[in-house]
């Protein structure tokens, strides 16, 4: 089976985090026999757009085409606009930017289906190439599509819409936006749910290095998230300054970058926990993990959360996670048993969640063991690429 992936997430020597998961799940696909080729739209960064900011300059030098991690990646150029402008054409520039590629592609690879991450722009333009070589279309969607994309304006729902017809599967990675989908806009007896998974192997390999570089008699909390205000580490900052004064050793550490860094850095120093709390930045996968093995709780109180990848890595590593109600980690966090969750916005309910797993280091221990049983269970990249699987024979079945 030969399968055309199209995703622009997808990691580069530039960002080696964008869409990770997805590289994960193109690895496992592999070592189930299946061949894959990638397709990873970047926007088009002519002078003077390669120096408006590092970001465009980045993409500018990325290659047209390189082997990635073992699989072949294919890096063609697409025209977008700053903030978005006039997106819901983009999945048709999209197109306009990939079709040549495709074709040389097709020429020594005639796939034989096409899996597009993100309904637009990524599977508006995987519609029209399932148009050209008739082979059946599969989108998986991640969240934003829903979030934030449908209600932009009518025309992206229009365009989001089409994709939905013409694809052949819809896969969203959880129950709350596959309702969200059927609700939005319909086709509910295409949809199904594939959770994300987890890279089991680097796993085990941070657990066997779990005591190396520990802060010695300290509590750690950690997040590990893109810094916008979703995904509430404002919140995380307020709870964790009514916290210190109880656990004199307690230590949280940020990953991660974005537009709220410097606002998050302030706030830190007005609540005078500056000292107690250590930003990150933006790392490698596997220093990700690294601190997660030695982190004592997992805490990211985003709302609009599809998934969360980042929950289940920490879950796997035994750690006790703490998320909002009603987000898409309800699939696979159960309060007090495989994890907390808290209201969103919410700052009491925070430390509530905070002092529980602090006050009680063997209930949150047993819920960290449970929540590693459960992911490794379910939520692997190799049980991911098994369902998926399944999906693809299904789909080709109905085609023939």
């Amino acid at each position: 089976m030969k399968v055309l992936v199209i995703s622009h997430m997808y990691p580069s020597e530039f960002d080696e985090m964008n869409g990770i998961f997805v590289h994960y799940q193109v690895k496992a696909l592999v070592e189930k026999g299946i061949k894959v080729q990638v397709v990873s739209p970047v926007p088009w960064a002519p002078f003077p757009f390669n120096y408006l900011s590092f970001k465009w300059k980045s993409y500018s030098n990325i290659p047209e085409q390189t082997v990635y991690g073992g699989i072949n990646l294919w890096y063609p150029r697409y025209l977008t606009f700053p903030r978005a402008w006039f997106f819901a054409s983009s999945g048709q520039r999209m197109y306009r930017g990939i079709k040549d590629v495709v074709k040389k592609i097709y020429q020594e690879f005639p796939f034989d289906l096409i899996h597009a991450h993100v309904v637009l722009p990524d599977g508006f333009a995987a519609t029209k190439i399932k148009c050209i070589y008739h082979k059946p279309m599969i989108i998986t969607i991640h969240g934003q599509d829903l979030y934030a994309t449908i209600n932009k304006n009518n025309n992206c729902k229009v365009a989001m819409n089409s994709v939905f017809k013409k694809a052949d599967k819809i896969i969203t990675v959880s129950s709350k936006l596959k309702k969200m989908a059927a609700n939005g806009i319909g086709f509910n007896d295409k949809i199904m749910v594939i959770g994300n998974g987890v890279p089991f192997k680097k796993i085990i390999a941070e657990e066997n290095n779990l005591l190396s570089g520990r802060i010695a008699n300290s509590k750690i909390i950690l997040s590990a998230s893109s810094l916008f205000h979703r995904k509430g580490i404002y919140f995380n900052l307020r709870a964790f300054s009514k916290l210190v004064d109880k656990y004199p050793n307690l230590k949280y550490q940020i990953i991660g970058d974005g537009p709220e860094k410097n606002y998050l850095k302030k706030i830190a120093f007005d609540l005078g926990i500056n000292n107690q709390v250590d930003f990150l930045g933006k790392l490698s996968h596997e220093n990700v993990l690294s601190y997660m093995a030695k982190a004592d709780i997992f805490s990211v109180p985003s709302w609009n959360e599809g998934f969360g990848v980042v929950y289940i890595e920490a879950m796997a590593l035994g750690k006790p996670v703490i998320g909002c109600r009603g987000e898409g980690i309800e699939d696979f966090v159960e309060h007090k048993k495989t994890g907390m969750l808290v209201k969103p916005k919410n700052t009491d309910s925070l430390v509530e969640a905070l002092d529980f797993l602090l006050s009680y280091p063997d209930e949150a221990r047993v819920i960290g063991e449970k929540a590693r049983s459960l992911v490794l269970e379910n939520y692997t990249w190799e049980k991911n690429a098994g369902k998926m699987l399944e999906v693809y024979q299904e789909v080709l079945n109905n085609a023939r």
